[in-house]
């Protein structure tokens, strides 16, 4: 039986192709390839799209449980194993957790456009985790992000999402002024001047959510897009909300209001 291919040179072809690509979002573009950190994105990904392309293992992690499961029921081939500080030199995190997977960027699903979000400039790779994650949980279909968005395949924005990616159909580069033209719902966008509260408005039917970049919020023309500007009450003594607590605060108040769950 094949044996995992053994790494202990930075000059490697895969470690310099895996190391591309997790330092870099026009290598991950070019190559339709983004790196997974952890056991936890390799299951979510197995789960939705098959086994990564390549798995590298740092080679304490060999003796490991999971490891050990992985070298009994995959093809080895696909396998390498990493000396320890070329791995701790190439993870995208602090601690290591001593996998990696290299995965093929999937394309978006074809799915109705029912529970959507529209995200302008999110800036913030975190940010941009966190609320795919969210809409991942609140049931969200679509996601069509804006030119100007943190790349979703980022390791922080990996990190952020807990395998969000690969349950939602995400749209990158969008037109945004397009897709919020054609959608047939709601459109809804969160400003501090609406008059309309979110917990008034009826979020049955078809809901689109429009969110704006941290600082300086949806752009004009998609404001002047949405069928229903609301806000966000906040009786505290602060003037905003983190993106992704607004976020966040509106998709799972359209979860308690269609009762899913």
């Amino acid at each position: 039986m094949a044996a995992p291919v053994q790494i202990s040179s930075a000059e490697n072809p895969l470690y310099r192709t895996v190391k591309k690509l997790i330092g870099s979002a026009r290598e991950r573009r070019k190559a339709q390839q983004a790196v997974l950190d952890g056991w936890h994105l390799l299951e979510a990904c197995t789960q939705a799209h098959g086994a990564p392309e390549r798995i590298l293992l740092a080679a304490r992690a060999v003796p490991g449980v999971e490891a050990q499961r992985l070298l009994a029921t995959a093809d080895p081939r696909g396998i390498a194993v990493i000396d320890d500080k070329l791995f701790d030199a190439l993870a995208p995190v602090e601690a290591p957790s001593g996998v990696l997977s290299l995965i093929a960027i999937p394309a978006p699903a074809k799915r109705a456009a029912r529970f959507c979000l529209l995200l302008e400039d999110i800036q913030d790779p975190g940010n941009l985790g966190s609320m795919l994650r969210t809409a991942a949980a609140a049931g969200a279909d679509n996601v069509h992000l804006s030119k100007g968005c943190a790349d979703v395949w980022s390791p922080k924005a990996l990190r952020g999402g807990m395998g969000a990616q690969f349950q939602l159909a995400l749209h990158e580069h969008a037109d945004l002024i397009a897709v919020a033209q054609e959608f047939p719902g709601k459109l809804i966008a969160t400003s501090p001047a609406a008059s309309d509260s979110l917990y008034d408005l009826d979020m049955t039917g078809k809901i689109a959510f429009m969110f704006g970049n941290e600082g300086s919020g949806l752009s004009e023309e998609l404001l002047a897009l949405a069928s229903h500007r609301i806000r966000i009450p906040m009786p505290g003594r602060v003037e905003s909300l983190n993106a992704a607590a607004a976020a966040a605060i509106c998709l799972f108040e359209r979860v308690r209001q269609v009762g899913a769950g």
